[in-house]
């Protein structure tokens, strides 16, 4: 598997390369620290940007009014007293933004859930709110003007992992809606001081198997090539042997050891690819699936770490034609096209890849157009990021941006959102790749 994960650009596929690293392609060292791995009631505190220095001055500020953060001076100390401040900040910012009015109540009692059982539980308006600002606080994602329309499935029921894969089967039937995306969650069970969560091994929900051949060549996709091994060994018995056969869903039920469950067919929505003016593209056999749904981000709301917790957009044309099927480390399409498009591929300066990737990106726009599934382009996603700016900051609201995912992976100076620079500030509530999950999702260890 190559060390360093393509980047993505869709919509909310926008973290298949989900590492967190500087701009120098390195590991911030704090980051990773900070997001290692969630203790049991004690998960990463992810602070705005004063409340790191807020949160020191209150925790010696006298009780009552003027620190509605500890609601009772006679109240036990928390058994896990990190997880107050991260809680107390999300709380206060859910009351404030929605105007619900004195927050104390609501403080109180999770103060005393968290002096009692080392946690507390999310209300369903706050999981709500909670998954849909995490996504206006992606700052690796274009697609944020449509953060409102985030539809949460509570699921934190859950723990057992048929059930779990029964309901992520049921969330991409919902999300695909016969080709109209629908912006979706379903939030599992979070970890708690008792138990750990669920956890979902499949980086997306959706995944195609990669084949290693005795030569060392791949059949599929070469990133998932420690998963179908895994896979294998959980006791799947592989596809068909095509370049896009569906990975099984890889859970891990609370308490449980990992199993697989094979997606049934009416489940995954794909989209074979076409070319509008080239006949022989449809004998190149490629299809993409159409919900981009990731699986092995850590939903963190006000402290409380939900590890299985699988989201969707929809795809970006160059997730899928620039990234996906162009990629060298991934399906490598580009001089096979460019051969068959009778291109010059001996140098370079021919630009022959620059015309096969367009041409590439062409067949997707047209094929997902065509079979009536949502997809959008990055001329038009760059402009609405632009929008989604602009009404932010008329609500006094910053946005962060890293502008080295969000600037699009062809064509980025032809884009609007290429000329500026970004705020590089992250925000909480967040979505937050953690590197054991990486691990999880290649295969690497089972526990």
């Amino acid at each position: 598997m190559p060390d360093t994960p393509q980047r993505t650009d869709g919509p909310a596929d926008w973290l298949d390369r989900a590492e967190s690293r500087d701009g120098a392609g390195v590991w911030d060292s704090g980051f990773q620290e900070r997001h290692d791995r969630c203790p049991a009631g004690a998960a990463p505190y992810h602070p705005n940007a004063n409340a790191n220095a807020n949160a020191k001055a209150l925790a010696n500020a006298p009780f009552g009014i003027g620190n509605p953060r500890i609601p009772d001076p006679h109240a036990p100390a928390p058994r896990t007293p990190e997880l107050w401040p991260a809680a107390s900040d999300f709380i206060r910012a859910h009351h404030a933004e929605e105007r619900l009015g004195d927050p104390s109540a609501r403080l109180a009692e999770v103060y005393a859930g968290i002096a009692d059982t080392g946690t507390y539980r999310h209300t369903e308006r706050e999981l709500t709110f909670g998954a849909r600002v995490a996504w206006r606080n992606a700052n690796r994602c274009i697609g944020r003007l449509y953060w409102n329309s985030l539809h949460v499935r509570d699921f934190r029921h859950l723990t057992a992992a048929e059930d779990i894969a029964a309901a992520c089967t049921d969330h991409l039937r919902e999300a695909s809606q016969g080709g109209r995306i629908r912006p979706l969650i379903t939030v599992f069970a979070p970890d708690t001081p008792d138990r750990p969560g669920p956890r979902i091994w499949n980086e997306q929900l959706i995944r195609y198997a990669g084949y290693v051949q005795r030569d060392g060549r791949v059949v599929g996709d070469p990133r998932n090539e420690g998963l179908t091994a895994l896979a294998r060994r959980l006791g799947w018995r592989g596809g068909d042997g095509t370049p896009f056969d569906v990975l099984p869903l890889i859970v891990q039920g609370t308490d449980d050891k990992p199993r697989c469950f094979d997606l049934p067919p009416d489940a995954v929505l794909e989209v074979p690819l076409e070319h509008e003016e080239y006949d022989w593209w449809a004998g190149l056999r490629l299809r993409w699936h159409a919900v981009p749904a990731l699986s092995t981000m850590c939903l963190e709301i006000g402290g409380i770490c939900y590890q299985a917790a699988p989201f969707n957009g929809w795809y970006m044309g160059t997730e899928i034609g620039a990234r996906n099927l162009a990629d060298t480390d991934r399906y490598d399409l580009l001089p096979r096209i460019a051969e068959r498009l009778g291109l010059d591929t001996t140098s370079d300066r021919s630009l022959w890849k620059d015309r096969a990737l367009v041409e590439l990106n062409r067949a997707v726009l047209y094929s997902f157009d065509r079979a009536g599934v949502t997809v959008t382009d990055h001329h038009t996603e760059s402009r609405r990021f632009l929008t989604h700016l602009d009404r932010e900051e008329r609500k006094g609201r910053t946005v962060g941006a890293d502008w080295s995912w969000i600037v699009p992976p062809i064509s980025g100076s032809a884009t609007p959102v290429f000329h500026r620079t970004y705020d590089t500030t992250e925000r909480t509530p967040a979505y937050v790749q953690h590197p054991e999950a990486l691990a999880r999702a290649s295969g690497d260890f089972l526990v």
